[in-house]
């Protein structure tokens, strides 16, 4: 495919767009998406890398104007990154940036994971009802060491005998719900 821009080179960069709930798409070479309004991309490094990414996406919208002024000035105190230089570039300094960009960071992650701050991944198909059940019986292990500690033994008894079916369900393949 040829360049809408340009007609000359190769397309590179899609550009979608909703306007007045008309979808419009643009497809242009590398040199004319380096020059279109509508994306500011620096193509001299690797196109489209997520440092790239992160300043094109925080860098100068909504997120700054929402964060207070102390947030953007919090700087690492191994390497001297600020956490605005962290926006821009999107890569940390070295490995204490974690841990001094810790409350800005669940902002960045909410933004990119659609309001989530913990990433959970996926799990195939297949083993879905397995992980399921896993999970649960680490769930009520957690609420039945809690009733435990609490002295509530009738909800620990309870919790107990739900460990059990699960657990037999696992050991028969994730079947039957009766315990012998």
């Amino acid at each position: 495919m040829i360049c809408d821009n340009c007609k000359q080179r190769p397309v590179s960069v899609v550009i979608k767009q909703m306007q007045n709930g008309v979808a419009t798409e643009r497809h242009l070479c590398e040199v004319c998406a380096s020059h279109s309004t509508s994306i500011q991309v620096d193509y001299s490094n690797d196109p489209l890398s997520l440092n790239q990414f992160l300043s094109h996406f925080f860098g100068t919208g909504a997120f700054q104007s929402t964060a207070p002024k102390q947030q953007q000035a919090v700087t690492c105190e191994n390497c001297g990154m600020t956490f605005r230089e962290f926006l821009n570039r999107g890569k940390f300094g070295c490995s204490h940036c974690y841990e001094s960009f810790s409350e800005q960071l669940p902002q960045v992650f909410k933004r990119l994971h659609n309001g989530n701050v913990k990433h959970v991944g996926k799990v195939p198909s297949s083993f879905n009802a397995t992980y399921a059940l896993k999970r649960k019986v680490e769930d009520l292990r957690l609420q039945l060491k809690t009733a435990i500690e609490e002295e509530r033994f009738e909800d620990a008894a309870k919790l107990r005998d739900e460990v059990r079916v699960l657990e037999h369900q696992l050991h028969n393949g994730g079947e039957g719900k009766d315990v012998d």
